[in-house]
């Protein structure tokens, strides 16, 4: 049997597992799934900014996805098979996932009971799991995945479009269309199969592995092999225009593009292979194997534009050359060097935002500097106040214009205040340092202060944690 969502249980025969007729339902249940031997994985991992999101328990290391997407439609049939690594004696454990069916759940193999509670899909496995112990989940469902509205009322997740879906993340919208532990601090590989009616293009991240057309459907396979943040992920469909082609540095690019943005996004996107070198030069090698875009034409209730999506970020229209800037800035912050927390979600933006000013000079336009003077001496309303970019406060502030606005202005108080020469080398070393990983605010305060000796308190607490417009320290 299945369980639908927001049912109880998914109740499947009980194995005897040598009990004798004596022992009540509850106590075989115990012997079968371990017994008292572990304990049951949290759901949520304590993010100050969103609680709910992600599982205690476990790590995962890799995410295969198979989807098969009827667009006319619009059903999804689907499995997910997530290889993790017991970080507990565990008797149950956690998956983030929202909407959708699940029509049955294995653990090794093993048919494994679920249960459905909100976005909360809790599997029982045959036997209990070990400390240290890698092990697989296979998530077997299906129905039509539906966009949510985040906390800022923007809309993610799986979003219809007039020729298939529009696919993403942040902060929370991958559970709509796959399970996993959906929190930044969990980043694992991903393989994507992806089947669609013939004459339809299914884009994902990393590198093209193989396209095949049979009986009316494609199937596309994608490989990402360096660890990424669920976030991150997309699966975005539709009829595009592909360009592939390579950066004089031989670094392959995959352009998707929906033929009514084609136009709108040409001059943008032929600048991406002389964005991707100059980022290179300023920030350290590009730290993935492969780059390119996804731009697609999306429903109107879209009030956002992009989102760096690793090795090809996803764009809701025709973006300009400044938006493909900060988009693929964050390969560097942000992707490849992921926030602990939603908490440090500045340490994204603020690099992606500096880095729009230093093409803007590199273009001939305004400093870094002026860019911050005409910030600050600006009399008009505005929100680059309202809040300390290293404390948000609430999940509705998670990409509030101080994260990117005030976190920007407190790099080039750092800039100031190191030099150029200690400034820059920071920009290249600290995603050195933390490349495919996860770092906060603590961290990337002691990497600055490590680098200089100037007394760096002052600036941090003013720039990042102080309330209303910062004097200027520097």
């Amino acid at each position: 049997m299945s369980a639908d969502p927001g049912s109880a249980v998914n109740r499947r025969p009980l194995r005897s597992c040598g009990a004798t007729a004596a022992l009540s339902v509850a106590l075989l249940l115990s012997a079968c799934t371990g017994g008292a031997r572990g304990a049951a994985g949290s759901g949520g991992v304590g993010d100050p900014l969103f609680p709910s999101l992600g599982n205690g328990g476990y790590q995962v290391g890799h995410y295969g996805l198979d989807l098969d997407y009827d667009i006319k439609k619009r059903h999804l049939d689907a499995t997910a098979e997530i290889t993790a690594t017991a970080k507990a004696d565990l008797r149950s454990f956690q998956l983030d996932l929202q909407g959708l069916r699940v029509t049955e759940v294995q653990v090794d193999g093993e048919d494994a009971e679920f249960s459905r509670k909100g976005h909360k899909l809790t599997v029982r496995p045959a036997e209990g799991l070990r400390k240290g112990a890698e092990f697989r989940t296979r998530v077997d469902y299906d129905g039509t995945p539906q966009a949510m509205t985040d906390p800022d009322k923007t809309t993610e997740g799986w979003v219809k479009t007039r020729d298939g879906a529009f696919v993403s993340g942040e902060p929370a919208g991958s559970m709509t269309w796959f399970p996993g532990n959906n929190h930044p601090g969990d980043k694992a590989t991903y393989d994507f199969t992806l089947t669609v009616p013939k004459g339809y293009t299914a884009v994902a991240n990393g590198e093209l592995r193989s396209e095949r057309t049979a009986k009316g459907h494609t199937t596309f396979r994608w490989h990402n092999g360096r660890p990424m943040a669920s976030y991150l992920a997309t699966a975005t469909i539709g009829k595009f225009e592909v360009h592939t082609s390579r950066t004089p540095d031989g670094l392959p690019l995959y352009v998707a593009v929906d033929p009514a943005e084609a136009k709108a996004s040409k001059e943008a996107l032929e600048q991406l292979p002389e964005i991707v070198q100059w980022e290179s030069k300023l920030f350290g090698p590009y730290p993935f194997s492969s780059s390119g875009a996804i731009v697609d034409n999306t429903p109107a209730r879209i009030d956002w534009l992009a989102l760096e999506s690793q090795t090809k970020p996803v764009y809701a229209g025709a973006p300009d050359t400044v938006t493909v800037v900060h988009e693929m800035a964050h390969q560097w912050f942000g992707d490849s060097v992921t926030p602990k927390t939603w908490r440090d979600t500045w340490l994204n933006e603020s690099f992606a935002t500096y880095a729009e000013w230093l093409w803007e000079e590199h273009e001939g336009g305004k400093t870094p500097q002026q860019q911050f003077d005409a910030l600050y001496k600006d009399t008009a309303p505005t929100k680059r106040w309202d809040f300390p970019p290293g404390n948000p406060g609430k999940a509705k502030n998670v990409t509030g214009t101080p994260v990117y606005e005030r976190g920007a202005m407190l790099l080039q108080e750092l800039r100031n205040a190191v030099g150029d020469k200690t400034f820059f080398t920071i920009l290249k070393q600290w995603p050195a340092k933390y490349r495919y990983g996860n770092a906060d605010s603590a961290d990337f305060i002691a990497f600055c202060q490590e680098r200089t000796d100037v007394d760096l308190t002052g600036l941090f607490d003013t720039w990042l944690y102080g309330k209303g417009k910062p004097n200027r320290v520097y």
